[in-house]
């Protein structure tokens, strides 16, 4: 245990942000840089070693949290990487991303605020990037088995470095011109500079994974030629079909999925572009979704100098407290004030979108909206609750509904869907193509980052078993597990 008396004599604090007035004037990363080291040890301290560690149940990966905050409560901070790399193979990533449902599951949360457990994996792996703790880890000895993993983002690119460092030779396909996912393009840079995606790219590359970008199956190269290529393939393509709103005038000039949206200014930090082609500078922007990919676009809007944001829920506002339907340890929905929120704008929560309204051009200039309310648990509208408010950028941020099966993927291999619209797999992560495999958010759905990266590793292990008849990888879930809510 590292401080036996910490959870009663250091109260919880977070990292710092830097002034919003300041910071919607650049795209660096919103915290205060080095802030979290001086604080971090004794927020480590607040653990309680828990007898029956909840929190392993509120992370997918099983992330050994207790043993990790022991380590860096006592500053130990080579044994911390590598504890927190046991479980999870980009920290990095999940300590700045993850919505942290472990610290929902902490067992001190039941009547005080949780563990940082997020601000301590953040700085164990920021500690060990900068002291060389992370290297390459390249396998003693080749499989000889070549695998493809589709797609690039935390879910394959876990499946990647795990089935790498098994003695395969992995290469993996992304459509985009550089390798991320979503995580490249789909995320702001405020929120994660992409430096920290090139530097783990490059730890890959040492190892041996192989990339290639540009290039999407299906499209580019025929789904069947491939499996001929390799002895296995994993698809990890992402669920990248985003939810529309069939409303009248959904067809004006201005109106954006958050998709076509985001990375446009991800492609001006890249250098490839000096201006966004579709920018907010001077309009009023309206974003569509109250969830994290809706915040992004509040943020991203802030930074392109809108003349205001206005972001709109279906759902009514959550409390600031637990729920007495949503107890402990479940991931209970309360109200979020993202770093996006604190820079201005406003939300409004139980109205939904009837129609756009736009000039003799075809621009969209307004938003028609009514107040929804749920009656016997159906959401209707609420009569005499129209309003119109200005509209000249709209962003859709309402989630995504599977697969992209436009680009021949799905069906150039001959895949089966579940009742859901994902690619349906059986609990070795394999699908009904032998040898072809799937995780992530094209067989779970929607869903986390944790949750990807967990997908990742226990396809890697499904494939290895595949491949050579056993497997030493780790499997953290099953493709039927489910977050722990209620």
């Amino acid at each position: 245990m590292a401080d036996p008396k910490g959870f009663l004599t250091t109260g919880r604090e977070v990292a710092r942000t830097r002034p919003a007035e300041e910071r919607v004037k650049d795209w660096n990363e919103v915290y205060v840089p080095g802030s979290l080291l001086p604080i971090i040890s004794k927020q480590a301290g607040r653990c309680m070693d828990c007898g029956i560690p909840f929190c392993h149940n509120g992370c997918p990966l099983g992330n050994l949290i207790p043993e990790w905050n022991d380590y860096a409560y006592r500053e130990d901070w080579t044994a911390a990487s590598e504890r927190l790399h046991a479980t999870n193979n980009f920290p990095e990533f999940t300590g700045r991303l993850c919505p942290a449902p472990c610290e929902s599951a902490c067992v001190l949360a039941i009547n005080q605020p949780a563990v940082t457990i997020k601000n301590v994996e953040v700085s164990i792996i920021d500690k060990a990037w900068d002291s060389g703790d992370v290297t390459p880890q390249p396998p003693e000895r080749l499989s000889g088995k070549t695998v493809a993993v589709i797609g690039s983002g935390p879910a394959g690119l876990a499946a990647a470095q795990q089935l790498t460092r098994a003695g395969h030779t992995v290469v993996v396909y992304e459509r985009a011109d550089r390798i991320g996912g979503l995580l490249r393009y789909g995320i702001p840079e405020f929120k994660m500079e992409k430096s920290h995606i090139n530097r783990r790219i490059e730890q890959m590359r040492a190892e041996g994974t192989k990339f290639r970008t540009e290039t999407e199956i299906g499209r580019d190269i025929d789904a069947g030629k491939l499996r001929k290529r390799y002895d296995a393939v994993v698809i990890a393509a992402g669920a990248t079909i985003s939810r529309d709103l069939p409303v009248p005038g959904r067809e004006l000039n201005g109106i954006h999925f958050a998709m076509e949206y985001l990375p446009l200014s991800n492609k001006v930090q890249e250098g490839d572009l000096t201006v966004s082609p579709i920018s907010a500078e001077g309009k009023h922007v309206v974003v569509i979704g109250g969830g994290d990919t809706g915040a992004d676009c509040v943020g991203t809007a802030h930074r392109q100098g809108a003349a205001s944001v206005t972001q709109l829920e279906i759902m009514p506002r959550p409390g600031d407290e637990r729920a007495d339907h949503q107890p402990w340890p479940t991931f209970p929905m309360l109200y979020k004030v993202s770093s996006a929120h604190e820079e201005g704008g406003e939300r409004v929560y139980s109205v939904s979108t009837t129609h756009f309204e736009g000039d003799e051009d075809g621009n969209v200039q307004s938003l028609n909206l009514i107040e929804v309310e749920f009656v016997a648990g159906k959401l209707e509208q609420r009569p005499g609750t129209e309003r119109r408010i200005p509209a000249q950028l709209v962003t859709l941020a309402m989630g995504f509904t599977g697969t992209d099966q436009r680009n021949g993927l799905v069906e150039q291999f001959g895949l089966e869907l579940d009742e859901r619209g994902n690619i349906a797999r059986d609990e070795d992560y394999a699908t009904n193509v032998p040898g072809v495999y799937v995780a992530g958010d094209a067989g779970r759905g929607q869903s986390l980052i944790v949750w990807a990266i967990a997908e990742g590793r226990s396809a890697a292990r499904g494939v290895d078993r595949h491949l050579t008849g056993a497997s030493d990888l780790p499997a953290p879930i099953r493709p039927t597990d489910r977050a722990l809510t209620v």
